[in-house]
């Protein structure tokens, strides 16, 4: 083996699963093409348990206090399918484009870990909830999907400081959940955080999930493995317990360089199980995985085969809401920008309220869109509130807004008035009740503003001086004139009185 290989070896002591490959040195001038596949784990807004009548969510409860015997996997106890998630699982298979089978069953997924209380998961093998799906994202690249089934969540384990020892909390465990298994259709990590995020606005769209993985509401897996020369795929690597966006897009683009130095090195890939190391921002070796487990399924004999009757597909598919992909295109045929219409038609509220407003004024909808997503979004944002909160009635609050931007479309007040009233249109005020109580209406009467302009030009001077040698400095005369008149002053007409005197 070269010498220049033994140091990279010397470098890499993090990378300890790899053989010495002599076929790999062929490799070195092919640029291997990434194959990513990704598992989502979903919690199901549901309101009990999967198979029990406990507190589904439990978010913030003291440790063990949504607990059952069923959800603590004691003998005797006996699980019963909880009807809403299962409604929940086909109208989530269906929005993908899923085959859903006439009968879909639950099995026991046997395996050990210390937050399994029952040392089996109920989950689902044979006749999953929804097969052979396909979801667009941006670009126009279509994401197949292989399977969705919905399974029970486990535990959690707490690992305290300077302990020698761990705490279960079981409140989490039994927990609805949907997972979701993709093709290996991605092809960067770019394109797998894209993904991920049309999957959170589907599943908030049709109030399946509230997809939140700052609340480990939505967890995902990542398989990864480089092309070979050939057009086979290469020896997938996979990566667990991905809770960010940005930890999957990071983790893809550092485990995507690190096979590509492994086999530049001449080694070859090796099938393991790999973790995320966020302060580092790396990958780290967990298992070896040279074969899928055998997690031995067999039919869960308490809990009989579901049918799933046509006229409940028909139900479904009836009252299917419109989609991110389908609200995305209808704000493009309105001339709303590209990413705007993302923004908008990727959050639920967002969008009800944009539809509201739209359909309330005869203006532009990219105004409307500029307004929600920078003006109201930003004094929300200093408000600490959320836009759900403050604007819990869309079609209340539309005739308001819309008021308001008539008022700056037929120029009764400037932009900066408008700004000012916004808070106060959003906890109710209406616009022009405000502008004629305050005489807020612009100022276009060229005698009134001529006395402001000859004031500000004769307290200033210098700026005067400015002005008249670099033209640019004329704003600086402008603003203090809007300053004067509480912005009421029709710029427009106070620019062009400041430019005649300048000249004069």
């Amino acid at each position: 083996m070269p010498p220049f290989v033994y140091a990279r070896i010397a470098r890499r002591k993090a990378d300890t699963h790899v053989r010495f490959d002599p076929a790999a040195l062929a490799r070195l001038t092919h640029v291997p093409e990434p194959v990513i596949g990704l598992e989502i784990h979903l919690a199901v807004k549901a309101r009990s348990k999967m198979f029990c009548a406990c507190d589904a969510d439990g978010f913030g409860s003291d440790p063990n206090t949504n607990v059952c015997p069923v959800c603590m996997g004691l003998p005797g106890s006996l699980p019963v399918a909880n009807r809403e998630a299962i409604a929940l699982g086909l109208r989530f298979a269906r929005a993908l484009g899923c085959e859903v089978p006439e009968r879909t069953q639950f099995h026991r997924k046997h395996y050990f870990y210390p937050d399994a209380p029952k040392n089996y998961q109920i989950s689902q093998f044979e006749r999953p909830i929804g097969e052979h799906g396909a979801v667009p994202i941006p670009g126009g690249r279509t994401i197949g999907i292989t399977r969705v089934h919905l399974e029970e969540d486990a535990g959690r384990l707490v690992h305290p400081t300077y302990a020698d020892h761990s705490l279960l909390d079981l409140n989490r465990a039994g927990a609805p959940l949907i997972e979701m298994v993709t093709e290996p259709d991605l092809r960067t990590p770019e394109e797998a955080r894209a993904f991920l995020q049309e999957v959170r606005a589907i599943a908030r769209a049709l109030g399946v999930s509230d997809a939140s993985p700052e609340e480990g509401k939505m967890r995902a897996d990542v398989n990864v493995s480089l092309r070979n020369p050939d057009g086979s795929f290469g020896t997938k690597v996979e990566v667990k317990n991905l809770n960010s966006f940005r930890s999957v897009e990071a983790a893809l683009a550092f485990e995507i360089r690190r096979q590509e130095r492994v086999l530049e090195d001449g080694f070859e890939v090796v099938q393991e199980t790999r973790g995320w190391n966020e302060g580092g921002q790396k990958t780290v070796s967990q298992r070896s995985k040279e074969e899928a487990a055998d997690y031995r399924y067999m039919p869960d004999p308490d809990i009989p085969a579901i049918t799933i009757h046509d006229d409940q597909i028909a139900a479904i598919d009836a009252a299917m809401p419109e989609l991110p992909a389908a609200k995305r295109a209808r704000y493009a045929a309105l001339e709303v920008h590209e990413d705007a219409a993302s923004q908008i038609a990727y959050d639920v509220h967002t969008a009800g309220v944009f539809d509201a407003v739209t359909s309330a004024w005869n203006g532009p909808a990219q105004i409307v869109a500029n307004w929600l997503l920078s003006e109201v979004a930003g004094h929300l944002h200093q408000d600490g509130r959320t836009l759900e909160e403050a604007i819990p009635d869309p079609d209340a609050f539309a005739p308001r807004l819309a008021n308001l931007l008539d008022l700056v479309q037929d120029r009764t007040i400037s932009s900066t008035v408008a700004k000012e009233l916004l808070p106060e249109v959003i906890d109710g005020a209406q616009a022009s009740e405000l502008v004629e109580s305050r005489g807020l209406a612009r100022v276009a009467d060229e005698g009134a503003l001529g006395t402001v302009i000859d004031a500000v030009m004769a307290a200033h001077p210098d700026v005067v001086e400015s002005a008249r040698e670099q033209p640019k400095a004329i704003n600086a005369l402008l603003g203090r004139v809007m300053k004067e008149t509480g912005g009421t002053a029709d710029a427009s007409v106070v620019r062009n009185l400041i430019e005649q005197r300048l000249q004069a």
